[in-house]
């Protein structure tokens, strides 16, 4: 009799925690494969779930497959950037003036499809290039691309050797603009293609005299690299916002002012700390997620 008891209490138990969780509203989180994005996404799905939201997160994306997944409604929201938005998903090859303008672009062209930019957050994960702390030491008057272009020119009978990854520089908008634009003497002479992971390597050892890297990666500081100024604005803004699904925002008006100020919160050198925590620290997103939520508590309406 007791053992009958305590399987219906089971039973009883089992079915109210899924009635609990059916009348949570749900939401489905994506996130691309990379460090920023696991990250990303493990803390607006800690912090909705917080706030009343039944979450659930898959990562290990690609982009394609992503935005694909998010424009046949597979999955309701995605940390996105508005560089990506604008020249991968509406090929749109026109130069902006401005983050802002950037961002004004991509969420009229995504309202289109149904996808609703939420406020933006307050870093922009694009590229650079950077140079280790012994070139820096040794080159103190190159802050700007313009300014490691007069060294690579005025040095040219040294190899000074640039790290790329594979990627960038096969890229019609990536090497070749970028050597036009500046007028750099790279060629397969000074140039070495690898991994990105290995870039950040071979600027830490010293084995390179430049190298292509990414603004909000946490290896920046743990290597002492040094960001030089695009001076020219080659790069395209990368500014990362919260991107949902109208259908989901319709049902669940209280996202957009739930996740300002998250995103508000979010700036470039925060984003490289919570970046390290994980890429040199090697500690689990989801207790980085946690850490950061705890360290800088929002209340039920969102606000700090």
């Amino acid at each position: 009799m007791n053992k009958r008891i305590a399987l219906l209490l089971g039973a009883a138990l089992l079915f109210a925690g899924f009635a609990q969780a059916a009348d949570k509203p749900l939401i489905r989180i994506g996130a691309r494969v990379f460090t920023e994005q696991t990250v990303l996404a493990e803390i607006t799905a800690q912090y909705l779930r917080a706030n009343g939201y039944d979450v659930r997160v898959t990562t290990g994306l690609g982009s394609n497959i992503a935005r694909q997944a998010q424009e046949t409604g597979q999955l309701d929201l995605m940390w996105e950037y508005t560089g990506v938005s604008l020249v991968s998903y509406n090929h749109i090859d026109e130069r902006m003036p401005s983050a802002e303008a950037t961002f004004a672009r991509v969420k009229a062209l995504d309202a289109k499809k149904d996808l609703i930019w939420l406020t933006p957050s307050k870093f922009s994960n694009t590229y650079a290039l950077g140079l280790p702390k012994q070139v820096a030491e040794a080159y103190p008057q190159v802050n700007t691309i313009s300014d490691l272009n007069e060294v690579l020119q005025a040095e040219s009978q040294h190899t000074h050797l640039v790290a790329l990854d594979t990627e960038f520089a096969n890229r019609p908008d990536g090497l070749v603009g970028l050597r036009e634009m500046y007028g750099l003497p790279l060629d397969r002479r000074n140039i070495r293609q690898m991994d990105g992971g290995l870039v950040y390597t071979a600027m830490r050892n010293n084995q390179v005299f430049a190298g292509l890297v990414y603004t909000t990666d946490g290896r920046l500081n743990a290597f002492d690299l040094k960001l030089l100024e695009d001076d020219k604005h080659y790069f395209p803004d990368y500014t990362a916002a919260p991107v949902v699904r109208k259908a989901v925002l319709d049902a669940n008006p209280q996202l957009a002012g739930l996740l300002k100020p998250l995103a508000e919160q979010l700036d470039d050198a925060t984003m490289r700390q919570l970046n390290a925590k994980v890429d040199v620290e090697h500690q689990n997103p989801t207790a980085v997620a946690a850490t950061f939520l705890r360290e800088h508590p929002l209340n039920s309406e969102g606000q700090p």
